[in-house]
This record gives structure tokens, C-alpha cells and sequence, in this order.
């Protein structure tokens, strides 16, 4: 059985993670900024739970948290890195603030989680870090753009971070969820920018009404988006990128059809830049 360390635990997908992993008989030191909130999300106590508090900005938390799994479990097996929230707002609409508070989170909340766990994985030359991106981190949309661009740079991150750390036997995928129905649209998950500026109605408007209107209705179930997380830990050749649902699969088919035809169209002025 594998040991797990999951951020952002107490809800949403790291809840639904944190109990399939459970339910396999693995063992998860699950963290969340409130550790109250990690109990009161799994009042039964199950055997192998390690309920720990650890707000991913803080550096010196997660080492505690590090600390404290290894010496109740001896490893760490596979790193989940799924703490973060949204964000809503026109680019220009979206304060400084909110921008840098959603970094320190979605970005170097993950950087901090790394480089805490890391090297015991490299120690091991074991190990899986699932990094819970969005399908937003590939294809984003107005109204969503600095949520997309932290999930863009988890993309990155993930994709450097596999080539880094595949020759020490450590696998990385990306996780790429579309709408799944967790409380990720409500005010405990979400931030919302007013909206301020007129001139953006028409091209951000829509996606904030569509947001508003879409928590609870979302199509994809968190329980089997949990399995399939899971699942992919338990393969011996698991992907980079991994999309969940099929409107994720609907928005990256048709980026890469407009990546391609854009690609295609100015290819020759690509090519006419060579010295």
C-alpha cells in the first residue's frame, strides 16, 4: 500500500481523493490550512488517515507536515498537489491583490508542497507527484484569465518537472478536470472581482453569468473523477497530462484544431524569418 500526502484535503477533489485512497487501504496525510476541517471532513477516523495542518504558503508548515507523515508512515509515495481556489474578473477588472494572493496559492503554494516532499521521493527513487490542474490551464476564457494563466503555469511546472524528475524513477501527470460537482463554484472555493468596467460585459459577462449560474449543476462526478486519480497511480506508465470529462475533452480538442489551423495559416511566415 502507497502513502499519500494531499493538499487542500478537506473538501472538494482532495476530500474525494483523500477518501477513495482511503477506501484502498492506502495511507493519506491529508493537510488543509485548518486541520479542524481535515476531522471534521472524516469524522470516523479512519485507520491510515493523518489529519495535519499546513497552509500551502507557508514553507515551514508543510516541512512540519513532511515530518510528521514520515514519522508515522516511513515514506511518501504519491504527492497530491490540489489546494487552490478560482478566480473571476477581466484581466484589467482583477486588482493586484488578487492576482498575487492567487499565485501565492495556485503557484507557489505548489512550489513550497515540491520542495518539502521531493527529496524523500528522490531518496526513494519512487513516486508520483499529481499535480490538480484545469482544463482552464490549457485552454482559459475571458473572465478566467489569471485562474487559467496559474493553472498555465502548473502546466509548465508539471512538464519540466517530469522531464527532471523521470531518470530518479518519479513519475508527474497533470490532472485537467472540466466541471465536476464539488463546491469549487460556491464563495468558499471561488473569487469574484466586480465587475467595473462597462466595456467588458460583452466579452467576459457571459462567462461570469455562466459561472454564476453553473454551481451544482456541473456534469462530472467528483467520486468517480477520485477513482480515476487513483487509478492513474496504480499504472505503470502513467500519462503527463491527464483530462477528466468530457467537456475537458471537448475544450483541449479544439484548442489544438485552432493551434493547428493557426499554425498551418502563418507557417510561412514562421519560416521566412531564418537568417
Amino acid at each position: 500500500m502507497s502513502v499519500w500526502f494531499v493538499t487542500g484535503a478537506s473538501r472538494g477533489l482532495g476530500a474525494a481523493i483523500t477518501r477513495e485512497a482511503l477506501r484502498r487501504g492506502h495511507s493519506v496525510i491529508a493537510t488543509a490550512r485548518d486541520v479542524s476541517a481535515v476531522r471534521e471532513a472524516y469524522p470516523e477516523g479512519p485507520e491510515g488517515l493523518l489529519a495535519v495542518n499546513a497552509d500551502v504558503t507557508e514553507a515551514e508548515q508543510l516541512r512540519t507536515a513532511v515530518e510528521a507523515g514520515l514519522a508515522a508512515f516511513g515514506r511518501i509515495d504519491i504527492v497530491v498537489n490540489n489546494a487552490g481556489y478560482g478566480l473571476v474578473g477581466a484581466i484589467e477588472e482583477t486588482s493586484d491583490e488578487a492576482a498575487r494572493d492567487l499565485f501565492d496559492v495556485n503557484v507557489f503554494g505548489v512550489l513550497n508542497t515540491l520542495r518539502a516532499t521531493l527529496p524523500t521521493l528522490r531518496a526513494q527513487r519512487s513516486g508520483h507527484v499529481v499535480n490538480i490542474g484545469s482544463v482552464g490551464g490549457f485552454a482559459t476564457a475571458p473572465a478566467v484569465g489569471l485562474y487559467g494563466a496559474s493553472k498555465f503555469a502548473l502546466e509548465g511546472i508539471s512538464e519540466a518537472l517530469h522531464g527532471e524528475l523521470a531518470p530518479l524513477g518519479v513519475h508527474v501527470t497533470v490532472v485537467e478536470p472540466g466541471g465536476f460537482r464539488t463546491d469549487f463554484l460556491n464563495g468558499s472555493s471561488i473569487r469574484v472581482e466586480p465587475a467595473a468596467i462597462a466595456d467588458y460585459a460583452a466579452g467576459a459577462g457571459p462567462v461570469r453569468a455562466a459561472l454564476a449560474g453553473n454551481d451544482g449543476r456541473q456534469p462530472g462526478d467528483p467520486v468517480k473523477a477520485a477513482r480515476a486519480v487513483v487509478d492513474l497511480t496504480e499504472t505503470a506508465d502513467p500519462p503527463l497530462r491527464l483530462q477528466l470529462g468530457a467537456d475537458a475533452l471537448e475544450r483541449v480538442e479544439a484548442k489544438l484544431d485552432l493551434v493547428r489551423r493557426e499554425l498551418d495559416q502563418w507557417r510561412h511566415v514562421a519560416l521566412s524569418t531564418a537568417l
